[in-house]
């Protein structure tokens, strides 16, 4: 497999760090996104859409973080972390949502602002960092993991983990204190002692300057 990855996207990392964690053999291709590399013809032909990740499994062509971890768990049979039960897909794919919304809006683009100087509002896009971080604690109350059934109850990590983790710990460089949400730092260190983690590259600004 190959992976085309930017090493500053939490998208990106997203679907190397779940590669990493399954141990799947793969390559791993720096687009120079800085160059505009996303933008060519010959990248374009991979993603229409001119954005990492893209996951290359022998020519099926994945784009969407998200969905290259349905897809790594589904061809690899993983269903302890996609569950085949109802109840179980759907909690899992709730929390992909917030991946995509809450979590897209909030930290990633605080974290725009600062890394890529980005012309988001801070203000408002910490606030709603916030707003998504004291529902992730309320929901980690009891629970080692976000998509488990009930709090107390013995579970494991889902793809809804991997897909919060690289923007949730790297919220601090868009500003956004952790302090406050102690479930959520005893949930980032747990992510980070699987075996198999690799961590999101670090950049020195905001409260991490």
């Amino acid at each position: 497999m190959k992976l085309y990855h930017f090493p500053l996207s939490g998208h990106a990392h997203r679907a190397r760090l779940f590669l990493s964690l399954l141990d799947v053999p793969h390559e791993v291709i720096d687009v120079d996104l800085a160059n505009g590399a996303h933008k060519t013809a010959g990248f374009l032909a991979i993603n229409a859409f001119g954005q990492v990740p893209v996951l290359d499994d022998d020519g099926t062509l994945v784009s969407d973080s998200n969905a290259i971890l349905v897809y790594l768990a589904k061809k690899l049979g993983r269903t302890d972390w996609l569950p085949e039960d109802a109840a179980g897909a759907a909690r899992v794919q709730r929390w992909l949502s917030v991946a995509a919304g809450e979590i897209a809006y909030g930290p990633a683009a605080a974290r725009l602002i600062t890394v890529f100087k980005s012309s988001h509002r801070a203000e408002e896009v910490i606030a709603r960092a916030h707003a998504i971080f004291e529902r992730m604690e309320q929901a980690l109350e009891g629970r080692d993991w976000i998509a488990s059934a009930r709090p107390g109850t013995v579970s494991a990590p889902t793809i809804a983990d991997v897909a919060l983790y690289s923007y949730t710990d790297r919220a601090p460089e868009g500003c956004v204190d952790l302090v406050a949400y102690p479930n959520i730092r005893a949930w980032l260190a747990r992510v980070q002692a699987l075996p198999g983690f690799v961590p999101f590259q670090r950049t020195p600004v905001g409260l991490a300057a």
